[in-house]
């Protein structure tokens, strides 16, 4: 089981930058892929950036070039750096894990462990 807290919500004005951060647990292993994803209020839930297990980044195209994706395994944290912020990023944010050798993935259905969300509002 891999356990997911997710943090650093906030309410921004449009331009500016918020950074969130994923605690996961001690005992997750070094093979794994996560993820960050995000659903507004009547939007399905949508994939914004995935790190693969080999440390490769995959983003969604409205994202690109504005929010990044780390792991910092010594820390146990997963990070979404996010720059230029828009009214269209507001959305609740999760974290997802899939343990195991894989590759990037923005599909939900292809992720097991995901935390309770923080929410982020761009005004």
């Amino acid at each position: 089981h891999v356990q997911l807290v997710e943090s650093g919500g906030g309410s921004v004005q449009a331009g500016g930058s918020l950074r969130l951060s994923c605690a996961f647990d001690a005992y997750t292993p070094a093979n794994v892929r996560m993820a960050w994803f995000r659903q507004a209020p009547g939007k399905e839930r949508e994939g914004v950036a995935s790190l693969a297990s080999d440390g490769s980044s995959i983003y969604a195209n409205s994202v690109k070039g504005r929010f990044t994706i780390s792991k910092d395994n010594a820390k146990n944290t997963l990070w979404l750096q996010m720059d230029s912020l828009k009214p269209e990023d507001t959305a609740m944010y999760y974290c997802a894990a899939r343990r195991g050798v894989w590759l990037g993935s923005l599909t939900a259905s292809t992720y097991n462990y995901w935390g309770q969300g923080t929410q982020v509002t761009v005004s």
